[in-house]
């Protein structure tokens, strides 16, 4: 399969299958006296945990589940998106044009929300609601949103918070929903099951990974995965000929409210570090994670589980308090 395909097809799994899929015709074919032709197997993914690995990672986890990455660390795969401008083969036109996306192209700002501090006694998600401290740590969050909102003076512009976004489970939709009280205007799309958490990849440095852990990692590491090509992205470049493009503000606001482990896998994945680092990273609850995708494609992170607006007596990761844990 060709690369141009292959990008088509990760960022598009429905119809992956319909392009690696064989042709099958009506018994009305004209080739209806032709051998059957063999099922064409998939191509195996570039990059990536690779399904056809064997073997065992230094005996810590099936090599299957290690993430390949498409350049070797700590080469930057500038095509990490399949949005990258195609090469016109002159090097100085190619400068030029990266140039002028450089200037007139919009960048993505995204921030990451850790949910507030919630009930972990209860098993069933629907019970595991914010504590009192949860639904406090959620109202500053909001309150810190409102602030870049709105802005401070010319020096201390307006930020264009566009959307909120949530996962589908019980205490990031309620944190989501008071964040999104201090946020009039911005958009609520429905709940995504793809932002739930769970375990995305396996964790170095650890142990010989249990066979339930093998299991988990089976079960969430390709929906996470696809949560991160979902929403991390450079934008389109600006297109001269649409009617308003050219007014279209050039930073780009999204908030996404979820969960520790998602917030650090995407992290190391939009930074292009091995995704088996991501429990390395400590994200407090309603803790800010802040990263920026330039137009050229570039990806940088401003904050990293930030808690500066949350007074210190509200601080906890989880049901540990403060810092001294």
């Amino acid at each position: 399969m060709s690369s141009s395909v292959f990008r088509f097809a990760r960022r598009s799994p429905a119809v992956a299958a319909i392009v690696t899929s064989s042709w099958s015709f009506s018994s009305s074919s004209k080739c209806d006296d032709a051998p059957p032709a063999a099922e064409e197997k998939p191509a195996t993914p570039s990059f990536g945990m690779n399904p056809d690995s064997k073997g065992d990672f230094h005996n810590l986890f099936p090599r299957r589940q290690l993430w390949q990455p498409k350049q070797e660390y700590p080469w930057w795969d500038k095509d990490w998106d399949g949005k990258s401008p195609a090469r016109t083969g002159d090097d100085e036109a190619d400068r030029k044009q990266m140039r002028k996306l450089r200037k007139e192209g919009v960048t993505r700002h995204i921030i990451l929300v850790r949910h507030g501090q919630y009930d972990e006694t209860e098993r069933d998600d629907a019970k595991r609601t914010l504590t009192e401290v949860g639904r406090q740590q959620a109202d500053y969050t909001g309150k810190r949103l409102r602030e870049m909102l709105d802005g401070v003076n010319e020096e201390f512009g307006p930020c264009n918070i566009k959307v909120v976004r949530v996962s589908n489970m019980t205490r990031a939709k309620e944190t989501a929903d008071i964040i999104a009280s201090h946020l009039p205007g911005a958009e609520r799309p429905l709940p995504d099951p793809e932002l739930n958490e769970g375990r995305p990849a396996h964790n170095v440095p650890g142990g010989k990974a249990s066979s339930s852990t093998i299991k988990k990692t089976d079960e969430s590491h390709p929906r996470i995965e696809k949560a991160f090509q979902k929403y991390f992205y450079r934008a389109d470049p600006p297109n001269e000929e649409e009617e308003g493009d050219a007014d279209r503000p050039k930073h780009e606001f999204e908030v996404i409210v979820c969960h520790a482990n998602v917030i650090r896998y995407f992290f190391c994945r939009a930074l292009q570090m091995p995704p088996e680092a991501w429990l390395r990273l400590c994200t407090f609850n309603c803790s800010l994670t802040y990263l920026t995708i330039r137009p050229t494609g570039t990806v940088s992170a401003r904050m990293l589980g930030d808690v500066g607006h949350i007074p210190y007596g509200l601080t906890t990761f989880s049901t540990h308090p403060g810092f001294n844990w």
